[in-house]
């Protein structure tokens, strides 16, 4: 009935029960499994002190229980687990929280909201309003689409939340992956890992650098999902009314619908320490690990492209087919804090000029349709379609193409193509009729020489983010390769 130390965040106990008789010979573990005490009986096995102590107990260890599972969730488990089971000599000892992590493997993702200082200066303490309620959307959304019990959000840090997507112990995922070896592949074909190593001990890097994760039997589903928990929440941050009234607050749109709450997504996937961090005053637990940090790295790299979602190479790999067929390969870099070249994707999503609500569904079919998950979802889902409906072929090959170019070394070329794969997406999205208040201007934005601001702005908030930026990037070289490119360049912030 209460928590114990093989399953401490378990489903709570009911929180009343019907007075119990019992006989004399009732034993005591037949007692405590009513949550009795032995002192409380009388003779006959009457519980004297009544039900309503008992009830007050019981509902004051599911409050805990409750407690425990929603501020530390499945990290958490981990560090009640060990306290409780922790003995010597026999005896129960002193609770430690500060007991050894462990290895485990997941796809870790952050989302981060835009323009947060803004935000904390306008709405001062309102603004944890404003964050809670983004909270709702992102865990429901984190949950839901989460294989089981593996989407959790782990923890707010004010301006991003951290989002755990765990496919298992270092142990549990080390024993798929060698089952995996021995049917699919060869040794050779483990040469090269999607995670990285770990500094110091050659025989714990040898064991990670032999964990492919893009091998483990329903790993694209369990990707697959943990990257439509975030696409999900990119829409339901517009279609959720309590968001929509906040963009209509007069302090931060000053009564003329100025501010549009916008959020960056990133994700990573490989390794991390799960454990406590901090003293016997006071415990956080959470995730450790350089993966960790490139989730974050991807979500702040989002700004420089203007786009809402990174994802490293990393994740990609664990994808289906049919996702990663809608992907986008954006750039090939170093991110700030790592020497290892990566490609980055993403996976385009827009959200103007689209009507989320009609896409709206009752929780129970929302619910539902995730637990019916099929690869198929990325041509069917509506709003997978919308938010991707600005994205044309010809726009995708001429990017392609462009891309190609700027990677070879071929810079002038790159420019050439990637101008007009910015051109394209301009051109697609005021056809479209997605964005009414442009239709005026529709031949201003058009003329890629005009001076007019308004065509201007518009130009650069209608074309493509991840072209302009590394148009950018090759005319501040003066469309110059240097001889020492290797089709890499460094993202210079974090």
């Amino acid at each position: 009935m209460f928590p114990d130390a093989t399953n401490p965040l378990a489903a709570s106990a009911p929180t009343s029960l019907k007075k119990k008789k019992f006989s004399e010979k009732a034993s005591v573990n037949s007692i405590d499994d009513f949550g009795l005490f032995e002192n409380d009986l009388d003779f006959n096995g009457n519980d004297t002190l009544g039900n309503y102590e008992t009830e007050r107990l019981i509902t004051a260890v599911t409050k805990i229980t409750d407690l425990l599972r929603k501020c530390w969730g499945v990290a958490g488990a981990g560090i009640i687990s060990s306290n409780l089971a922790r003995n010597t000599n026999g005896e129960k000892v002193l609770f430690n929280p500060r007991v050894p992590g462990k290895l485990v493997y997941a796809l870790f993702g952050f989302a981060g909201i835009n323009d947060y200082l803004y935000l904390m200066r306008s709405l001062d303490k309102d603004v944890m309003e404003l964050i809670n309620d983004i909270a709702v959307v992102l865990h429901n959304e984190a949950y839901r689409w989460g294989l089981g019990d593996s989407g959790q959000c782990n923890k707010n840090l004010g301006s991003a939340f951290l989002m755990v997507y765990r496919i298992g112990d270092f142990e549990e995922v080390r024993k798929k992956n060698d089952e995996a070896k021995k049917v699919i592949f060869s040794n050779e074909d483990f040469s090269s890992s999607i995670t990285s190593k770990i500094p110091g001990s050659s025989n714990l890097n040898d064991k990670l650098n032999n964990i492919h994760l893009a091998s483990l039997p329903g790993i694209n589903a369990f990707g697959d999902r943990a990257l439509l928990g975030l696409l999900k929440t990119f829409a339901g941050l517009k279609r959720e009314p309590k968001l929509n009234t906040w963009e209509k607050d007069y302090r931060v749109g000053g009564g003329v619908d100025a501010f549009t709450l916008e959020m960056s997504f990133g994700m990573d996937a490989g390794w991390a320490v799960e454990g406590a961090v901090g003293s016997n005053h006071k415990i956080d637990a959470t995730y450790l690990s350089s993966h960790v940090n490139m989730a974050s790295r991807m979500m702040s790299a989002c700004k420089q492209y203007k786009l809402a979602i990174l994802l490293s190479q990393a994740v990609e790999e664990l994808l289906s087919k049919e996702c990663r067929s809608k992907l986008r390969h954006i750039d090939t870099v170093y991110v700030k804090g790592s020497k290892a070249a990566q490609r980055i994707y993403t996976y385009d999503a827009r959200h103007q000029g689209v009507d989320f609500f009609l896409n709206k569904r009752i929780d129970a079919i929302a619910d539902k349709e995730a637990q019916q998950y099929t690869s198929q979802i990325w041509d069917r889902d509506q709003d997978l379609l919308d938010i991707r409906s600005h994205i044309s072929e010809s726009f995708l090959n001429t990017y392609k193409h462009g891309l190609s170019q700027y990677l070879l070394g071929n810079w002038k070329d790159a420019v050439a193509q990637l101008e007009m794969a910015n051109e394209i997406m301009i051109k697609d999205i005021l056809e479209s009729g997605r964005i009414e208040v442009v239709t005026s201007m529709r031949k201003r934005i058009m003329d890629p020489s005009t001076e007019d601001e308004d065509a201007i702005h518009w130009r650069g908030n209608l074309g493509d983010g991840p072209a302009q930026t590394i148009i950018s990037y090759i005319k501040n070289r003066n469309c110059q390769c240097p001889d020492t490119w290797n089709g890499v360049r460094e993202l210079t912030s974090k």
